[in-house]
């Protein structure tokens, strides 16, 4: 349904095909209780959403509540529903006027890595997880669109900042929202729980970011162990689960991925006997995976090691509640913002532990930064410290930036320095072999005056310092990449367009408006 216009208070006035004003307001209301409930919410939860009341919600789906143009926008936003259209439909689009330095404080929010491996691990309790500070973004909402359509019940607190999970015994995986999940790569993570819960099952082909060939099959051998056979057919994953030669295993993975690594753990959490994964990551959200299945009651050695020696529970029936760690990856773009403007910030409450070798090399390229005293994290565990960056004359690094698994350079954050590079004197080479296509993906900031030269598809030259430049940039298919065109922009002095940067929000909350708050002049506009 389009509304092009406002429906006034207490009009009969009939709408386009003749019918009166409370149909129009009877369809609308059923539409409205259709979609809350598609996404799991009471007449409450959407209110809270809002900012409303209850009471208005119920009129709404009644059929007696006056509507207007913003309010029906508002309700398509607070139900991420293509039901409603409020003027011209289309992507959104960031109007940056850049070349002024931030200024302030801001504090990194909770992890999005995290909060997807949390969700899935939740299938795993038959009580009740409440999961703290979590991320509310896209990806986020994805899952839990999937986690819903198979029967989970998810339910946000009154600040929308927590979330509490209930699993039912039997869940509709016949009815799993395929759309959902073939728009996001963390729906993999469900095969380590599922393959508890039946003896066959389907997922849809997993999606994501566009960052070339990225293999599931270090997913199979690390579930092979416990049973799980899997085969592409069409779109689906198929999935048979057999017998188990032994109580004991111990795995060997074939690549330190944090999303394989967090697999075998969920696939590991409830099998018998004691499973060891070796080549493990200790990246931080494998971290915040094994702290919230400890609170389950699974007995877990290694933690923050590359050796994890899990203690399965074949029943989990537990309620918890566990707070998710602070995002580093965030923590790194925010600081990035900060040195590419120029800028004296304090970034609060970062996951020090997970940039300590950033840090280093940044310090290596003149990064003038001080550190307040270490605390922890609310989970009690996660070291954090305040981050303040300072004006600095930057050089390049004489060795090449890569990444590693933890606790080398996080993978996420390479794409930052082809930014943090772009201002310094001297060359820079960024290798990201771990991508296919990321890489490349880089060379947009030659858009904004930077010297990016693309010398394979997992290599870059980058020579500065820059003389940021205003344009009009497509935003790239991939969430890192995105943003670094965005952090540019706002070094560059003018006006510059970002288009279709929805992808941002996968993983990021309120980015924009935060990076206001600092001092950025970043309008959103829409075709």
């Amino acid at each position: 349904m389009t509304a092009t216009d406002t429906i006034p208070p207490d009009s009969p006035a009939p709408e386009p095909h003749g019918r009166p004003a409370d149909t129009v307001m009877h369809r609308i209301g059923l539409l409205v209780r259709d979609a809350r409930r598609h996404r799991g919410l009471t007449q409450a939860e959407l209110a809270e959403r809002l900012g409303t009341s209850q009471s208005a919600i119920a009129r709404i789906e009644q059929g007696g509540q006056n509507l207007t143009l913003d309010l029906l926008g508002r309700l398509s936003e607070a139900l991420d529903s293509e039901l409603f259209s409020v003027g011209p439909a289309g992507p959104t689009h960031l109007r940056v006027t850049g070349g002024t330095p931030l200024r302030g404080s801001v504090a990194v929010k909770s992890s999005k890595n995290a909060a997807v491996a949390l969700l899935c691990a939740a299938l795993l309790n038959r009580g009740r997880t409440t999961l703290r500070n979590v991320a509310r973004i896209v990806e986020v909402e994805r899952i839990l669109d999937v986690l819903r359509s198979i029967g989970v019940s998810a339910t946000w607190d009154a600040s929308g900042r927590d979330l509490t999970l209930v699993t039912p015994d039997e869940l509709d995986l016949a009815g799993i929202d395929a759309d959902a999940a073939r728009r996001t790569r963390s729906v993999i993570m469900f095969l380590g729980p599922l393959l508890h819960r039946a003896s066959r099952f389907e997922l849809p082909y997993a999606g994501g970011c566009d960052l070339g060939t990225r293999t599931v099959q270090p997913h199979m051998i690390a579930l092979r162990p416990f049973g799980l056979e899997v085969e592409a057919h069409a779109g689906w994953y198929s999935a048979t689960v057999g017998a188990t030669r032994s109580a004991d295993r111990t795995i060997v993975l074939t690549e330190r991925g944090d999303t394989v690594t967090e697999n075998a753990l969920l696939a590991a959490a409830r099998a018998d006997g004691t499973t060891t994964i070796r080549n493990a990551s200790s990246n931080y959200m494998v971290q915040d995976l094994c702290l919230y299945l400890q609170l389950l009651g699974v007995g877990i050695e290694g933690l923050g090691t590359t050796t994890l020696t899990v203690h399965g529970q074949p029943v989990l029936d537990a309620d918890v509640d566990y707070t998710i760690s602070e995002d580093p990856v965030e923590a790194m773009s925010l600081l990035t913002a900060g040195i590419v403007t120029g800028s004296e910030l304090t970034v609060t409450r970062t996951p020090i532990e997970f940039l300590e070798v950033e840090l280093a090399v940044l310090a290596e390229m003149g990064l003038r930064y001080s550190l307040s005293p270490e605390y922890r994290a609310d989970n009690g565990h996660t070291r954090l410290a305040d981050v303040t960056i300072r004006p600095s004359e930057l050089r390049a690094p004489i060795d090449k930036v890569h990444p590693m698994p933890f606790p080398g350079l996080n993978i996420d954050n390479l794409p930052f320095f082809a930014v943090i590079a772009a201002a310094a004197s001297g060359s820079t080479l960024i290798h990201d072999w771990v991508y296919d296509n990321r890489a490349i993906h880089l060379s947009d900031l030659t858009r904004l005056g930077a010297d990016v030269r693309l010398l394979d598809p997992h290599r870059v030259l980058v020579a500065g310092p820059t003389r940021w430049s205003s344009a009009e940039v497509v935003c790239p298919p991939a969430l890192r990449p995105a943003v670094c065109i965005l952090l540019a922009m706002l070094a560059a002095r003018g006006t510059s367009v970002l288009r279709n940067v929805d992808i941002i929000a996968r993983g990021y909350e309120h980015l924009y408006e935060r990076l206001v708050e600092m001092g950025a002049r970043i309008e959103v506009f829409h075709d």
